[in-house]
């Protein structure tokens, strides 16, 4: 018998394998919405697209939130 490898977190391409399920509720709409900019854009990782388009708006947001030592006004000035 083969003795079982134990497989590591990382994938041989040196990407994180996710673990983590994140569930999300759509309504009919809302779906043939999303499926149609997939179809448009020819994206066929749907999984992929949203985690990416959500985690750079997250961090956009971020960006735009962190604390400055001035306010934009006065660096305006």
């Amino acid at each position: 018998m083969k003795k079982r490898v134990k497989i590591s977190t990382q994938s041989s391409c040196g990407e994180i394998r996710r673990e983590q399920r994140l569930t999300c509720l759509m309504s009919e709409e809302e779906l043939q919405i999303v499926d149609r900019y997939l179809e448009k854009y020819n994206i066929t990782n749907r999984s992929r697209w949203l985690r990416e388009t959500v985690l750079s708006f997250i961090h956009k947001k971020m960006e735009e939130d962190y604390p400055t030592l001035f306010g934009e006004h006065d660096m305006r000035r």
